[in-house]
């Protein structure tokens, strides 16, 4: 038996822990613990308990050494933009905010008084998104000032709970790139432009790419867990971790890495901070091995979730595909990346109040609510991928669906056939795979990017839909 790796994977909605390890030639992963995660309300703010987290965290790194399989290393990745600031004792300031929560209302425009729209994307060529961490620092300075003052880092999620883990401070490089503050020439931090913003640079600390060693283990960590570990820099963003996990080796495809949100793109090797680049709001993300993530955030499959809860959690995705395709001839739809639907209290008074002041039929079941949404999701797709393909000149050939969201059958035959093209569809556990492969590919265990995709290719397999 060879080597275990420890990806420790936290979306919105839940985290895993997963043992990845090499059989037969062939990547095998096992599930070992679950959680559930999401934002509450706290002094009037969307927040993340962090400390809950953690908890969750130990409770799964312990489960290892409860079924005898000890990792080699371990990774942790999360969403983007997030982070916590930390005093001079290394305790929290003030509440863990969440990216949805609506304290960044307005700070674009105070960023912008600062430096204009199109200065400040020919600088990082990040999209525009009123979540990013510019903003949400913004909103900090404006409602805390005394935090600001008094922090002595910023972690971002990742960062941090493996900061708790090793008691070594890092900022890891594709995380970094999300918050709109990453000089993409440069891969460091756009020290300049945190001084024009007025952000204690102070705070921000060293950027490191996927692969690094970040450290062992405290002592205080081991006693918790039974046993000692390194702990491994992966793309901890979670996109950047599904990204390295497409099971292609050419240049032919846009991906899909689809679950809470839907990123839509192409592999690069320069970023393009181009004016038509910023107009079509495309992004240019970190990703492994100093390659770009160019894509967009299309609001991906948050509102079905969302739906799905509002119904008390009675269907399973599954069923809400199969009553959406009994209603294939539902005519509506809606702009899916509207910020309407980014944190609603209502998903489906919000989508029953879109169609209505757009004079469309308002879907009322189950079935034609899903309808509404996976064909809405299709549609955008299918107008991203031809703004990606008019501004790189080119045409792509098909579409790689990655992560949870490659599971959605009736998803992925209306994305074949909005865009015209093929559809290949898998691995699910894309962002954990990533993790894993990039632990794999430090350890030795792969040579290269390629081997270890045409691996993965060779381990999970794809599902391919043609348009018809």
């Amino acid at each position: 038996m060879g080597n275990y790796y420890l990806a420790i994977d936290i979306g919105a909605s839940s985290g895993r822990h997963i043992l990845g390890s090499i059989e037969d030639g062939k990547i095998v992963l096992e599930e070992i613990y679950r959680f559930e995660n999401g934002m509450v309300e706290k002094n009037g703010h969307l927040c993340w308990n962090h400390e809950r987290t953690f908890k969750e965290i130990l409770a799964g790194i312990k489960k290892c050494k409860e079924i005898g399989k000890i990792p080699t290393s371990m990774s942790i990745d999360t969403w983007g933009v997030d982070f916590a600031l930390l005093d001079e004792n290394d305790k929290l300031l003030g509440d863990t905010v969440g990216y949805r929560d609506s304290r960044t209302k307005g700070m674009d425009e105070e960023v912008y008084k600062i430096i204009p729209e199109k200065e400040l994307y020919a600088r990082t060529g990040i999209q525009y998104a009123i979540f990013n961490t510019i903003y949400q620092l913004m909103a900090v300075k404006k409602e805390h000032p005394e935090q600001m003052e008094q922090a002595k880092a910023m972690l971002t999620t990742p960062d941090y709970f493996q900061f708790l883990l090793t008691g070594v401070k890092m900022q890891e490089y594709t995380m970094a790139t999300t918050g709109q503050l990453i000089n993409p020439k440069t891969f460091d931090w756009d020290y300049e432009l945190i001084d024009m913003l007025g952000y204690n640079k102070e705070i921000f600390q060293k950027v490191q790419m996927p692969g690094t060693s970040v450290g062992h283990f405290t002592k205080e960590i081991q006693d918790q867990v039974g046993f000692d570990c390194e702990v491994v820099l992966c793309g901890s963003h979670d996109t950047a971790s599904a990204v390295l996990a497409v099971p292609a080796n050419d240049d032919d495809f846009l991906y899909i890495s689809s679950g809470t949100w839907s990123l839509m793109g192409i592999e690069k090797k320069e970023a393009d901070c181009s004016a038509a680049s910023q107009k079509a709001n495309l992004t240019n993300e970190g990703g492994y091995d100093k390659r770009y993530r160019y894509l967009k955030n299309i609001m991906g499959l948050w509102m079905i979730q969302s739906v799905r809860h509002e119904l008390d959690d009675k269907y399973s995705f599954a069923e809400l595909c199969d009553m959406a395709s009994k209603c294939d001839d539902f005519p509506s739809r809606v702009a899916a990346n509207d910020d309407c639907f980014l944190a609603p209290k209502s998903m489906i008074e919000e989508i029953q109040r879109y169609c209505r002041d757009t004079n469309q039929p308002v879907p009322t079941t189950p079935g034609e609510l899903s309808v509404v949404i996976y064909k809405s999701l299709a549609q955008c797709y299918a107008q991203t991928a031809k703004e990606i393909e008019e501004i790189t000149g080119r045409t792509y050939s098909r579409i790689h669906v990655i992560g949870g969201g490659s599971n959605a059958v009736y998803l992925n035959e209306l994305t074949a056939k909005e865009t015209g093209k093929e559809v290949h569809c898998g691995p699910g556990e894309a962002t954990a795979i990533g993790n894993i492969v990039a632990q794999m590919i430090k350890a030795g265990d792969f040579a290269s990017v390629e081997e270890a995709r045409t691996c993965i290719y060779n381990s999970f397999g794809v599902k391919k839909y043609v348009s018809k």
